[in-house]
């Protein structure tokens, strides 16, 4: 990263001891100040952010293999949709049609089934493919789901109807068409009833398909069609794809803020995110279209979100709609926003209300007895609350999110309220959103801001300056676009850099998560992403590792720590932050260099005791452009060794890297 003479001079001069400008020749010192006290600093700092964006949820981390399995897909979502799109009736042997119809609904917020008549003997087939293909494996257990309805048995207009069973049978086929398992039901009630099989299948297959195949003349009713793993992450029912959730983990997030993002807010008024709708069974569930253009079933809702949260150790941080919709709803561009009407914001309010019952109330409270029928009797401990997402800061969205905040303060007290402050990092909106949070006394405030590499770089100190006796601040979604929104090293160099900056203002800066979290190849709405996937492989991206890097190393009290060395000539620049770990007491070093030439570094920890004599070095290093994809999964990759430490040692940050050192913490012998 070049610099002329001039910039190389302003940073000596100008920028703080935990980011330096030196030459490359020479060697840096860094004094850590390792026996001080330090300063306290957010044990949440760290987090995630999912929102059903680039099929995050349906076809990604929500681990259901049938696409479209209510038949409830709309040209709302999606221009090219209808309510059977992804199936297909296929006449093998016999003759029959497949139509959609809405007049003995399963529930009203399911309106829609699939009709199938059989008016030739035979294989009838109804074809799901799932989302690109059913991937399965030998010998592994898939559990089937279907309502079931008989309509009647031989013809539709039979002057009398007959009596009888209808056979179906379902299949997981190859797209060749070989069976590779199936299970058998036979259609008996003029009632819908729920039906359930095992599948295992014979083959390892990446696109397989779900057959259901009727064979007798009759007619019969269909809906809420699911096939799930029964190895899904934690082997939850109606539960997440195993190897994606794992992946997340790993990332040992201390928070997850969802389900949005835009989506909260919505696509006009009747489409925001309503919490009440995301849970119980999931045939019941309201689903809608997605504001990023695709479908929402909500099989992952507020329990399953709770529930990942719960299994990863991270705190829930749901996000609610201010009583306005997104500002960019009805192809508006930025001048949609409607506010719900007065007369209707009392029973909104008590939504998020109920919403706090039913994550911490007790089981003998209305909501608290629906999420322990459930099958979660003790409260989720909720302690942060969204209120707001990006939204236009005007008198509509004030005057609906004061109200709301106001009664959440008055009941529940112990809720951290966070709201928001628009979609970048200045402007009429971010001043407006911080006047409203200094005049109501928010507890924190949501930044967003999507940047170049560059702006990262130059504006580590930007929270050095904040008043601490002003809100919090949540930097709820973040990433550094490089050039052609690449994913490269040298993105998430300058997102590591600025993570060095976070640690030190981790007293005023308490959340931080990267945005968006998933993509899947081939659906994506907005790039870059953390993570790519297809339905068998998983690509994290270099500034994933940055992520885990941190998330994994992570403190709760930062040190402080001085630079010295010289400047002159062009100049490569150093971020740094030291923390200490106050559950292991362990120190923990991180250092980005993201210019052209390595730097040998002599570090002093100053006043360390009991530290062991080698340190965990981590570095991850290699060409700035370099990018971690399909094509090259691996070209930048964490690479960790051991490297003896002391008082004073010697370690070199190589060029274009993030280097983390962890000094274990040991037990001091006892005198004698």
């Amino acid at each position: 990263m070049k610099m002329c003479l001039a910039r190389a001079a302003f940073l000596a001069l100008a920028l703080p001891p935990f980011f330096a400008a030196f030459p490359a020749a020479g060697k840096t010192t860094i004094t850590v100040q390792a026996g001080a006290p330090g300063k306290a600093i957010s044990p949440d700092l760290f987090g995630i952010f999912f929102e059903d964006l680039n099929y995050a949820a349906d076809g990604g981390l929500y681990a259901e293999l049938v696409q479209n399995r209510s038949f409830e897909y709309h040209v709302t979502a999606n221009r090219n949709w209808h309510n059977l799109t992804s199936w297909e009736l296929v006449n093998r042997a016999g003759k029959g049609a497949v139509a959609i119809d809405a007049a003995f609904p399963l529930h009203p917020n399911n309106p829609h089934y699939a009709v199938v008549e059989i008016s030739q003997p035979g294989d009838v087939a109804l074809v799901n493919p799932g989302f690109d293909g059913i991937p399965v494996r030998a010998g592994e257990r898939y559990d089937l789901s279907l309502f079931i309805r008989q309509l009647y048995v031989g013809g539709r207009w039979d002057s009398e109807k007959q009596a009888g069973a209808l056979p179906l049978v379902a299949r997981l086929e190859t797209r060749d068409g070989d069976v590779l398992g199936e299970a058998a039901f036979e259609v008996t009630l003029p009632e819908w009833r729920r039906c359930t099989a095992t599948i295992t299948p014979s083959q390892t297959v990446p696109e397989a398909r779900l057959v259901l195949v009727a064979k007798d003349r009759g007619g019969i009713a269909l809906d809420e069609i699911s096939l799930f793993p029964r190895k899904t992450f934690r082997n939850r029912p109606n539960g997440l794809r195993a190897d994606l959730a794992e992946v997340i983990a790993d990332l040992k997030p201390k928070f997850v803020r969802f389900p949005g993002g835009c989506l909260v807010h919505g696509n006009g008024l009747g489409n925001m995110y309503r919490w009440k709708d995301t849970i119980g069974p999931v045939e019941q569930r309201r689903q809608q279209s997605n504001l990023w253009s695709y479908h929402q079933t909500v099989g992952l809702g507020y329990y399953e979100y709770f529930q990942f949260c719960e299994d990863i150790g991270a705190k829930p941080v749901p996000v609610v709609a201010a009583g306005v919709c997104c500002q960019n709803s009805g192809h508006t561009g930025g001048t949609g926003q409607q506010g719900l009407p007065l007369e209707q914001m009392p029973d909104y309010i008590q939504e998020v209300l109920d919403l706090i019952e039913w994550a911490n109330g007790p089981v003998t409270s209305e909501w608290g007895a629906k999420r322990a029928a459930a099958g979660h009797p003790e409260p989720f401990g909720l302690q942060y609350l969204g209120v707001g997402n990006e939204d236009r800061i005007t008198p509509v969205f004030r005057e609906r999110f004061e109200m709301i905040y106001n009664a959440v303060k008055a009941k529940h007290p112990e809720i951290t309220v966070i709201g928001t402050v628009g979609p970048f990092p200045e402007g009429e909106d971010f001043d407006t959103g911080w006047k409203i949070a200094d005049d109501l006394r928010v507890p924190m405030v949501d930044e967003h801001y999507y940047m170049s590499p560059q702006w990262f770089l130059d504006n580590l100190s930007r929270y050095d300056s904040y008043d601490r006796t002003r809100s919090g601040v949540y930097l709820g979604e973040y990433a550094a676009h490089d050039d052609a929104r690449r994913t490269t090293l040298r993105s998430a160099l300058a997102e590591a850099a600025y993570l060095t900056g976070l640690e030190r203002n981790g007293d005023i800066v308490r959340m931080a998560s990267y945005a968006p979290l998933l993509a899947k190849i081939g659906h994506t709405q907005w790039n870059p992403d953390l993570i790519y996937f297809t339905n068998t492989v998983i690509f994290p991206t270099i500034n994933y590792h940055v992520q885990k890097l941190f998330g994994t190393n992570a403190g709760d009290t930062w040190l402080p720590a001085k630079i010295a060395g010289t400047a002159e000539a062009e100049s490569a620049a150093l971020a740094f932050s030291a923390v200490r770990d106050g559950t292991s007491a362990d120190l923990i070093l991180k250092i980005v260099n993201p210019g052209p030439a390595p730097q040998s570094l002599r570090i002093e920890l100053d006043g360390a005791r009991h530290l062991a004599a080698e340190a965990a070095r981590t570095v991850l290093a290699g060409d700035p452009l370099a990018v971690n994809d399909r094509e090259t999964p691996d070209a930048v990759v964490p690479v960790t060794s051991k490297i003896p430490v002391g008082p004073a040692f010697d370690c070199e940050s190589p060029a274009h890297s993030l280097t983390v050192l962890r000094i274990a913490a040991q037990t001091p012998k006892p005198s004698r």
